[in-house]
């Protein structure tokens, strides 16, 4: 049976029967996220840039809540109202992510829930885990530990 954990932070809910985000194995898919004020539970902005923060700051808060950050992301699905936006979303995009940054795709839509301008979705790489089969396939002691 395919293993599914429910990612839940502290005051985040979903607008609708969905997660937030499941962690699968070494993979994590993050649902798009709107530029929802966490103690408002709404919409304060109609900037672009602002929106564009608001979402990438949430996307944090999904991810520490299983230990990963923003640089565990493979790949990103931006959509946006207005694709006239997109070069001010890339420059809030570059102040989250790094180089090598992860793959992407933008599209625009008509409309977003809520009447947002942008929502983000993201599939992120849990590196711990691969690390922890890899000290496992490395270790001398048949994957069950050394014994002083």
């Amino acid at each position: 049976m395919l293993k599914k954990s429910k990612i839940n932070p502290d005051n985040m809910k979903a607008i609708g029967p969905y997660s937030l985000g499941l962690k699968v194995g070494d993979m994590v898919y993050v649902s798009g996220q709107l530029p929802i004020d966490l103690e408002s539970e709404k919409i304060e902005h109609t900037e672009i840039k602002k929106q564009a923060s608001i979402v990438f700051e949430n996307l944090e808060k999904i991810l520490s809540d299983v230990g990963l950050s923003l640089t565990n992301v493979v790949k990103s699905t931006i959509y946006l109202q207005d694709l006239d936006d997109f070069n001010l979303v890339n420059q809030v995009y570059a102040l989250y992510f790094s180089p090598p940054y992860p793959a992407r795709s933008t599209v625009e839509v008509s409309r977003l829930p809520k009447d947002a301008k942008i929502m983000v979705e993201c599939i992120v790489y849990d590196t711990s885990e691969a690390d922890y089969r890899e000290a496992i396939l490395n270790d001398d002691c048949g994957g069950s530990g050394c014994q002083d």
